[in-house]
């Protein structure tokens, strides 16, 4: 008889969107990203921070002042697009913490992503949010917002043989 209770395929890739997210080193918002193919393999991974190149220590993470984060940071959606290295992305899924900008979703809409999986809808309410919708319902993207009864998944790295 096989185990119970183990985790599904979208739970599974949505957690390691947020695993990806906790390479951020945003101080107020991480975002991590999952694309996997039609046949549930992951294709690439992303987060939100800076472009390769541009020190995370350099550049500035404050959200308001004059000078902000918002010119520099690389979306979790983009990032995992341009980590695919040109691979195929037609008919993918995309897993991700954070319902996608207007920008990040004419990326996912030209690089061939058929759904999102978003785990967390904040600002649903923004211009932005709502043009990346109009969008994405437009260009036949799906969007599903991830409904489990499962509140976190927990990680070991402490070998086994040390439990």
């Amino acid at each position: 008889m096989k185990r119970q209770g183990y985790i599904s395929w979208d739970e599974y890739f949505m957690g390691i969107a947020m695993l990806a997210a906790h390479r951020s080193k945003d101080p107020n918002t991480q975002v991590g990203a999952c694309i996997v193919s039609q046949d549930n393999i992951i294709i690439s991974t992303g987060y939100n921070g800076m472009p390769k190149g541009c020190s995370d220590d350099i550049f500035p993470w404050d959200r308001e002042g004059e000078q902000t984060k918002y010119p520099y940071v690389v979306h979790a959606e983009l990032n995992a697009i341009l980590n695919a290295n040109g691979r195929n992305l037609q008919g993918s899924k995309l897993y991700v913490a954070l319902f996608p900008c207007n920008e990040c979703a004419k990326s996912i809409i030209q690089s061939g992503v058929k759904e999102v999986v978003y785990l967390s809808n904040k600002y649903k309410d923004t211009m932005a949010t709502m043009a990346s919708r109009r969008m994405l319902d437009a260009a036949g993207v799906r969007c599903t917002q991830l409904k489990t009864e499962h509140t976190s998944i927990t990680l070991s790295l402490v070998p086994e043989e040390n439990r």
